[in-house]
């Protein structure tokens, strides 16, 4: 192994001040999940292992580490929709990762306005300029390779209806960058704003 890279086995441990590996997989996008109780209690969450994971029909999903909130929302109600964390919501996204009672709805607590969703119960962020609303496909409890289950739940969910600012579309084009969506690093209070943009087309067949 050359003296210019670092290695580890993750058994073992890294050996560095903080964790690399979210650091390495990063900057990532939010995953900001609006859900509800069946009491009626609103709850809303940012989650950092967040992504798309198929297009036709859409399916976006997030993991959470412990049994949350907004995992046991989604269970009981089988929804949830996703709201995009921008530059201009920062502080209101961290203000709702805040660890409190089940009873508190981090809408009060961040200062923000639920709106009534179209197909699904559970409240959009109406601040937010893009949310997705989405009917639960699977939800899988993570495990090892050897098979141990993890304290890890995967949330998997089908967009069935999407909110869009018409701002944001430019002749029939949704403008990434004009969302100014935040993305997470790996430090322990890393954030990114969408950077430098460029195209790159795919090789033809």
């Amino acid at each position: 192994m050359s003296d210019a890279m670092h290695y580890y086995e993750t058994a073992t441990g890294h050996g560095l001040a903080h964790d690399p590996f979210k650091a390495i997989i990063a900057p990532r996008p939010i995953g900001w999940v609006s859900s509800c109780s069946p009491e009626g209690v609103l709850n809303l969450a940012p989650y950092s292992f967040f992504n798309a994971f198929a297009d036709s029909p859409p399916i976006i999903g997030f993991s959470s580490l412990g049994r949350k909130d907004s995992l046991t929302n989604i269970e009981r109600s089988g929804e949830f929709v996703w709201n995009l964390s921008t530059w201009a919501l920062a502080q209101q996204m961290n203000q709702s990762s805040a660890p409190v009672e089940p009873k508190v709805s981090e809408f009060e607590l961040a200062g923000l306005t639920p709106a009534a969703s179209r197909q699904v119960k559970a409240p959009r962020v109406q601040e937010s300029p893009v949310a997705f609303e989405c009917k639960v496909s699977q939800i899988i409890q993570m495990q090892t390779a050897a098979g141990a289950l993890l304290p890890n739940w995967i949330v998997l969910g089908e967009v069935v209806a999407v909110h869009i600012a018409k701002a944001l579309i430019k002749e029939g084009v949704y403008d990434t960058a004009a969302a100014e969506p935040i993305l997470r690093g790996g430090g322990p209070a890393d954030y990114f704003r969408l950077g430098e943009r460029f195209e790159m087309r795919r090789p033809q067949a």
